[in-house]
């Protein structure tokens, strides 16, 4: 690895352990030629994935993507950072454990909404009304007729 610092290839790792997420290493640095320390971390190689879209284009995956519409269906909701940063690592890590090359972004819609119902039923609400596209309240009031239905047996 070569220092940050100086350039220099003659680095060393003085501390390794998995970082917080779990689905990577954090590794402490140091570099023999300047002394400096840094951090670097290593990230599981995954296998490229394509997204068959509704129109049937393909397109590269893209994590930010999902980050957005979690974050946008959690706005003003009491749901701190660590749970939303949670569930989109929870989301990511369903999908490619699929192990599949192309995904249809239906599939990657609905384990969404499967993941925020548990985070937050306002922000699940929210989501499911612009994924789902609600043309009308009655399909609105069937989809939160099944969520309170689901939230009743879950007492």
């Amino acid at each position: 690895m070569r220092c940050q610092f100086c350039n220099k290839d003659d680095t060393r790792v003085i501390d390794s352990r998995p970082a917080e997420d779990g689905m990577s290493i954090r590794r402490r640095r140091q570099c023999d030629a300047c002394g400096r320390r840094f951090t670097t971390y290593e990230k599981f190689e995954t296998i490229p994935l394509i997204v068959i879209k509704k129109d049937k284009n393909r397109e590269a995956y893209d994590r930010a993507k999902i980050e957005s519409g979690v974050i946008k269906s959690c706005h003003k909701r009491p749901v701190p950072l660590e749970k939303l940063t949670r569930c989109i690592d929870e989301i990511e890590n369903t999908i490619f454990n699929l192990e599949v090359k192309e995904i249809e972004s239906t599939a990657i819609g609905e384990i969404v909404m499967d993941k925020i119902k548990d985070l937050d039923q306002v922000a699940y609400v929210r989501f499911a009304s612009v994924y789902r596209e609600f043309k009308d309240v009655n399909t609105f009031m069937d989809e939160l007729s099944k969520l309170l239905s689901s939230s009743s047996e879950k007492k």
